[in-house]
């Protein structure tokens, strides 16, 4: 690829040059288990009723040949490579073993996120085909409930706590299922011998990461080893240089596995180089989070700017009580961070966040802003062997000038195959230009500057059509939104009131004890917007939906919204 202007201004231990090694992801866990077999490779606890933290300690060596059992168990059931498992599930050291098993039996995974409710598991399943389902036993009675209506072949059952201390195993939640030929527990499973070695090619398909879609219905972006590999390597350089194997890092992997940018900047890039993680079972219990920063010292992790939000609210956190500067590269993705969120929380905990992009669509990372610091309200610059262009609305085939507002374009090893038995859904995001190079169309409005950072304006489908025919960006109102004191969340959509033109409405959920009125939040509104931009209607909720991966969803405020807005 041709040198472009954001290469300029790379942190100096980004290499330039990289090489991506014709490997699968299985062998980044079966390398890291050969050079230090006795590291930790995951930390999973929780407080027990003592108030304290306990931590359970799971080997690279452990962790290989569980996954390595895990294989072999699927062997001796007839699985073949390119048959599909899903997993249902929170964070924890099971799904890891899983997700690896699978991988080195040569099959795809296909994962469910924790919050998804048994009838949408139960759509995936099928739409992945996948026989195989590891469910967590809290989960057991859902999916036992609508396993008649899937192509389910086999579940296995695990309980979370197998893999917690003593001193946390007594009160957690444990389910008892009978073992059947169709139903079986994890356990049993992994008593199997290691399974036999698998032919994998890098070009081989290794997930199914569903995403939703215009049309609501669930599509699987399917992602080569290939992809991953490239996606893991990428960041590894961007954020810890070409000798990140030999650092002592400690990854927190807070947001679900199941997401795409968990899985590749905290899952797999720790494993990739023998860093050890903690796993968090549940983003929200941030007593939790706060006492394993506090005692574990982790140093790296991701997050979503909800998490950010709540952080910036949390009252011990205010007070100065918990010391968060362990924690040298704050990551946030998945969703747009809010400038005063993001300002909020370095002037709060003194420590620096750097904001991210990708979707599922590319493994999921395309941009990232320099660890040193980047711009305030940017996604960054693209990263290394990745392309970056911005085309006009209507045809989005003719390239924009630096400055010039229009779709996102992305081109890389990381874009991916396609949408599994899709192909229809997949011409609409998947383009060659005039020259045959392959584009992934995201549908994100953006603008790049002259150095090449580029700034997320928002999703092309959240786009207003306000009176007047004024084109109004959601984003915008609610980067103003955010900078009210007493404004904690807020998503703003447009009310239909006869078409084409749409009416502005604000969701707002207030700081905790703070009150304040709907003409106040007009009138703040008026005094830094354009008066076409000010929301025509306000509505107070305690707290704003969000996705399964915690992102604000203005989909579920549409689909909500009847247009008789108060």
């Amino acid at each position: 690829m041709e040198v472009r202007p954001w290469q300029q201004h790379y942190d100096e231990h980004v290499k330039l040059n990289q090489t991506y090694p014709e490997t699968c992801i299985p062998d980044f866990l079966r390398q890291s288990a050969a050079r230090a077999p006795e590291r930790t490779a995951v930390f999973f606890g929780d407080i027990a009723g003592d108030g304290q933290l306990y931590s359970r300690r799971i080997t690279y060596a452990e962790l290989d040949e569980l996954s390595d059992r895990f294989a072999g168990a699927l062997q001796q059931d007839g699985f073949k490579p390119g048959d599909r498992v899903a997993f249902y599930m929170p964070n924890c050291p099971q799904y890891m073993i899983g997700y690896y098993g699978t991988l080195k039996a040569g099959g795809i995974v296909v994962p469910c996120n924790a919050l998804m409710v048994a009838r949408e598991v139960a759509a995936q399943v099928n739409n992945a085909g996948a026989e195989f389902l590891v469910v967590a036993g809290q989960m057991y009675a859902a999916i036992k409930a609508v396993r008649a209506n899937t192509c389910l072949r086999k579940v296995v059952v695990t309980n979370v706590a197998d893999f917690l201390p003593p001193e946390i195993q007594d009160g957690a939640p444990i389910v008892n299922v009978v073992e059947t030929e169709a139903t079986v527990w994890l356990s049993s499973f992994l008593k199997a011998p290691r399974g036999a070695a698998v032919a994998i090619d890098p070009s081989d398909s290794a997930i199914l990461m569903y995403t939703g879609g215009t049309t609501g219905l669930p599509k699987g972006a399917e992602l080569t080893h290939r992809n991953l590999v490239c996606n893991t390597l990428q960041m590894t350089n961007w954020m810890f240089g070409p000798e990140a194997a030999s650092r002592d890092e400690r990854i927190m992997t807070i947001l679900p596995m199941s997401h795409s940018y968990a899985m590749t900047v905290c899952m797999n890039l720790a494993v990739f180089n023998g860093f050890e993680q903690i796993v968090i079972q549940n983003p929200k219990d941030f007593n939790l989070f706060l006492k394993t920063i506090d005692r574990l010292k982790p140093t790296f992790t991701s997050a979503v700017p909800a998490i950010y939000t709540t952080i910036n609210c949390h009252p011990e956190i205010q007070e100065g009580r918990y010391d968060l500067k362990s924690i040298r590269i704050w990551t946030s993705g998945a969703a747009s961070l809010p400038a005063e969120v993001q300002l909020a929380f370095e002037n709060i905990t003194g420590c620096k966040i750097i904001e991210g992009y990708g979707l599922s669509e590319a493994s999921p990372v395309t941009h990232f802003n320099p660890v040193s610091g980047g711009t305030v309200g940017s996604i960054g610059l693209t990263l290394v062997d990745t392309d970056c262009k911005i085309v006009d609305y209507e045809t989005e085939t003719r390239t924009l000038a630096a400055g010039e507002e229009g779709i996102l374009c992305v081109s890389g090893p990381q874009v991916m195959k396609g949408y599994w038995n899709n192909a229809e859904e997949t011409a609409k995001v998947l383009k060659h230009d005039g020259e045959g190079k392959l584009w992934l169309h995201t549908g994100d409005v953006a603008v790049m500057d002259e150095k090449g950072y580029v700034r997320i304006r928002d999703r092309k489908k959240n786009l207003i059509l306000a009176s007047g025919g004024f084109n109004v960006y959601p984003r915008e109102i609610e980067e103003r939104l955010y900078e009210h004191p007493a404004v904690h969340e807020c998503a703003v959509i447009g009310v239909p009131v006869g078409s084409p033109d749409q009416r502005i409405k604000a969701f707002v959920a207030l700081k905790p004890g703070l009150i304040v009125s709907a003409e106040e939040i007009r009138e703040w509104c008026a005094a830094g917007l354009s008066r076409y931009k000010v929301p025509k209607f306000i509505e107070f909720c305690d707290e704003i939906p969000k996705t399964t991966v915690g992102k604000i969803s203005h989909l579920m405020l549409k689909n909500a919204e009847t247009g008789e807005a108060q």
